[in-house]
């Protein structure tokens, strides 16, 4: 179950690095607009173990312009 969910969150910053650099923004820039550290970002987007709220997640969504469910999406391939 744990790696599980491990898992998921390595899917979801994946997506998030995707789709930010879909919208040609920088991780700073996307710090910036969610006022969060760029660390954050970068946590989120490598394969260090990082939680986030779904609030948080949502508001990364609005900013990436696209729906929330995206960032679920396990077709994403790994560089």
């Amino acid at each position: 179950m744990e790696k599980e969910i491990e898992n998921i969150y390595n899917i979801i910053g994946l997506n998030i690095k995707k789709y930010r650099r879909q919208q040609r923004l920088t991780q700073q820039e996307l710090a910036d607009k969610l006022m969060l550290s760029e660390s954050f970002i970068a946590k989120l987007e490598s394969k260090t173990y990082q939680t986030i709220s779904i609030d948080t997640l949502e508001q990364i969504a609005k900013i990436l312009e696209i729906d929330i469910k995206k960032f679920f999406d396990r077709s994403v391939q790994r560089k």
